[in-house]
């Protein structure tokens, strides 16, 4: 069992940035992949960007040169840098850790980027 507690949301301008963390607890963190999702109202959950137990990652094309995500083993944690932020990127933004074939989640943090 996983538990994972997203923090770092809130409003932004466009152009700006936020980094969003989420700290793992329960179990092995090292061993799973982790991923960033976001869900917009009226919308489908869609994968942001995802980290491998070895750290290869990879981004949705939408947040490509924008969002960076990392991982710290040591401290049970994952990050998504957001920078250069959108109106569009407005979502609520999950943590989430491979269990295959279920996830882990958490409870989500609002992102609004507006003027």
């Amino acid at each position: 069992q996983v538990r994972l507690v997203e923090s770092g949301g809130g409003l932004v301008q466009p152009g700006g940035s936020l980094r969003l963390t989420c700290a793992a607890s329960g179990s092995i963190f090292s061993i799973y992949a982790m991923g960033w999702y976001r869900q917009a109202p009226g919308s489908q959950r869609e994968l942001v960007a995802g980290i491998t137990s070895s750290g290869r990652t990879n981004y949705a094309d939408s947040v490509k040169g924008r969002f960076t995500i990392s991982r710290d083993n040591a401290k049970n944690t994952v990050y998504l840098q957001m920078n250069s932020l959108k109106p569009e990127d407005t979502a609520v933004y999950y943590c989430g850790a491979d269990n295959s074939p279920s996830w882990y989640w958490g409870q989500g943090t609002q992102v609004t980027v507006s003027s």
